[in-house]
Formats: structure tokens, sequence, C-alpha cells
């Protein structure tokens, strides 16, 4: 099974280079199934309903989200009536939408699992825990299995790996928007990255428009962001998991620059 999975997706900057650089990627990695994150995309904070649609027109099969999930109101009647988007799945019980999901294509199935930390992010249920108790329920047959691990310290991250080496097939971190150059797969069979990194303006921090943020830094008064309009930069990467055994056997990381045109 091949996956390509797109990191966090940062306003129309992040949206347009989604749409330009898909075509080609699915032509190079020709995979199974695409997933990305969509927590930003809306500029910079949440995600809509026509902004998921599109992303499906243009070929993804899954969007994860994250704490931003619900700065979009809209979101929230729309999560309940599509598979095809997920939430952290240690939001507390009652929560609009589901934290997993099982996508299906050309005879191959690849459950998807969204999963947020706790570390300097708000108090939600164990992710450990949680992600332990979705694992039980899961079909034993179902072999392929990719988490989504939303968090923002590098050390929950690490630990999440090590935990579900060998019982899931990848296992790689987003929400920092920093690409980390530690892809590595584990002992038990698990693929494994810190942060995939994002997909938006290279010219601003972390997708927002660095005027603001400096501001922020420098006075420590309230300040708006908004998502940066410059070039941008796509960050993903690249897995093959066998399908017998579930095991990865293959994780490339993705870098895509604007004005550059170059994949490492």
């Amino acid at each position: 099974m091949k996956l390509l999975f797109i990191g966090d997706i940062v306003g129309s900057v992040g949206r347009d280079a989604l749409k330009k650089t898909l075509p080609y990627l699915k032509q190079k990695y020709t995979p199974d199934f695409i997933v990305v994150n969509g927590e930003n995309a809306a500029a910079g904070k949440g995600i809509t309903p026509e902004i998921a649609k599109s992303f499906y027109d243009w070929g993804v099969d899954c969007i994860t989200l994250g704490n931003h999930s619900w700065d979009k109101k809209e979101i929230f009647d729309y999560i309940e009536d599509e598979p095809r988007m997920i939430r952290p799945a240690n939001f507390p019980e009652g929560t609009p939408g589901r934290g997993y999901t099982i996508i299906k294509k050309g005879g191959k199935e690849l459950a998807v699992i969204n999963i947020q930390g706790r570390t300097f992010l708000p108090p939600l249920d164990c992710p450990f825990q949680k992600v332990n108790h979705i694992i039980e329920e899961l079909p034993l047959k179902l072999k392929c299995i990719f988490v989504d691990f939303h968090a923002e310290a590098t050390s929950e991250k690490i630990a999440m790996g090590w935990h579900l080496d060998g019982r899931a097939s990848a296992v790689v971190g987003t929400h920092t928007h920093v690409q980390t150059h530690d892809e590595t797969i584990l002992p038990s069979g698990t693929a494994y990255v810190t942060d995939v990194g994002m997909v938006g303006s290279k010219e601003g921090v972390l997708g927002m428009e660095r005027t603001a943020v400096l501001r922020k830094f420098m006075t420590q008064l309230p300040v708006r962001f908004n998502a940066d309009t410059g070039k941008w930069h796509l960050h993903g990467v690249y897995i093959e998991m066998d399908d017998a055994s579930g095991k990865a056997t293959k994780i490339r990381l993705l870098r895509h620059y604007e004005d550059e045109v170059r994949f490492d």
C-alpha cells in the first residue's frame, strides 16, 4: 500500500499549492490513498465544508484536523455526516464527528486515526490510552493503520511513536508546521516522523504574516494573525506498507518549493 500524507495546509496559499502540486505527486508516487491535515485550511484557522469538498475533488481521500477543528462553526454539522473527515479522537464524548475512519479504494483498506497531544495544548483525554482503545476496536483483518498525532512537544510525539511501534503502520506528527528530518522505521515496523511540516507561505512565520507575529513577540499586546500570501512550500511524507502485515517498508519526506520546484 502506498500512502501520501500532506502536512498542515495553511490558508489560500496552502490550498493553491496543494491544487497545483497534487497532479505531479499522484503521477510520481501513484498513491493508493491521499490524506491531508486541513485544520488551518480556512485563512489559517479551521476548515469549511466548501474547502473540504474542493480537497475531495482534487483527489484527497481523508482529512484530519487538530486543535483548530472548531474555528469555523459551519463544520459542526458537516463533520457529523462526512466520514472522510476526522477530528482528534480524544476530544470529550459528545463532540461532533469521529476520531478515526476506515477508507477503502481499489480493494485496499486503511484505518486513519487522529489524536491530539496534551503538552502545551488543551487538556484533552489521554491520547495514549485513547489510541489503545481505538486499535482494539479495529477489525483484526485490518492491518494498515495510519496515525496523525497532532501535538506540540517533540517528546510526546516520539513517545507516541514508541507506544505504537508494531501496532500502527505509521505515526506522523503534525501541528508545529516545521518539517523534522528524523524519519525512520522503528524496530517493530512503524514508520515515524516527528513533524511532517506544512503547506503554505514560506515567507511568513508558520504560514502566518510575519509582521504581526513579530509585533506580538516584541510587544506582548493582542495581535490579529492572518495567513501570509508569500511564495509557498509544500511538505509531506510518502509511506509504503506491506498489505499482509501492515508493517512499513519505506518512508520518504517530501519538500516542494514554488520558486525552486524541487523534490528531495
